[in-house]
């Protein structure tokens, strides 16, 4: 997979070095560039931004700025029609991160792994003129090439699209073959194939400041094991997440599943999870 990101802070972009996505640059699983959006000003002072239409507070960056850079990293050319690409170019997908975008999530990550190349473009101020998103989304539904997602963190504000863009990678890149040195760690983690939060794990010593491990964990027996940790990964979705419970597909649930969840209050049915009527101070489940 190639990943391009441009930034006015490449230095931000650093700890892309490290770690496993560090390992997986320096092995080639994995080919990030830094791009320097102020390599594609034209005047002396680099100007990046100007002052919106219509008033108001905060700078806007600048289209021109933003269309010279993305057009070659995109390989389309000046004129930044999909029809002037060079031969051999590969489909690409602008991403870019603003609050105002749809929910990065796990499977969004998921989706994403599957694709050759990915560019992220990381505004700052008051954000990247509307224009940009406009134009790219328009040269791929007309010519192909190029796919547009504008995407959010979470509900809140950032000082720029550089922490969406780490996060970003690290979700896709750890998805990608080799980069996780034990795939089966992928399994059954929080977000993961089963939609649910990841169990509390545990490790030596057995007990730590008065705090034992659960007695199944050190039972060796695999099936109860089992079965514990997916009584805690309902309780703590139950718990932290109600929200995916209610979204999950009750066919996915064992008999054991369904008797768990009713003790604590919630309606299993044919059509889908409904929460219980919490009073105040009786949180639930326990």
């Amino acid at each position: 997979m190639r990943i391009d990101v441009l930034t006015i802070f490449p230095e931000y972009l650093a700890p892309l070095d490290l770690s496993l996505v560090g390992k997986a640059r320096s092995v080639g699983l994995l080919d990030v560039r830094v791009h320097d959006l102020r390599s594609w000003t034209t005047d002396r002072h680099r100007t990046v931004d100007d002052t919106p239409f219509g008033g108001g507070a905060g700078m806007v960056m600048r289209p021109d700025v933003w269309g010279s850079a993305l057009d070659d990293v995109l390989g389309l050319g000046r004129a930044g029609d999909a029809e002037a690409a060079p031969d051999g170019v590969a489909p690409a997908h602008l991403l870019i991160p603003t609050p105002s975008g749809t929910p990065f999530d796990q499977r969004t990550a998921e989706a994403l792994a599957g694709e050759g190349h990915l560019v992220i473009a990381c505004g700052r101020y008051e954000g990247i003129d509307a224009r940009v998103a406009e134009h790219y989304r328009q040269v791929g539904a007309e010519h192909g090439g190029v796919s547009v997602t504008e995407f959010s963190l979470g509900d809140y504000v950032l000082n720029g699209g550089e922490v969406a863009a780490l996060v970003l990678i690290e979700a896709v890149a750890r998805l990608l073959p080799g980069v996780v040195g034990n795939p089966d760690s992928l399994v059954e983690e929080s977000h993961g194939s089963s939609g649910l939060l990841e169990y509390g794990v545990y490790t030596k010593p057995p007990t730590w400041r008065g705090r034992e491990v659960p007695d199944v964990l050190l039972s060796g027996h695999h099936a109860r094991i089992e079965r514990w940790r997916r009584d805690e990964s309902l309780r703590r979705t139950a718990e932290r997440r109600p929200e995916i419970l209610e979204r999950a597909d009750p066919a996915e649930l064992d008999a054991a599943d369904r008797d768990l969840l009713s003790s604590w209050g919630w309606d299993v049915g044919a059509d889908g999870l409904r929460r219980p009527r919490v009073t105040e101070g009786d949180p639930s489940p326990r």
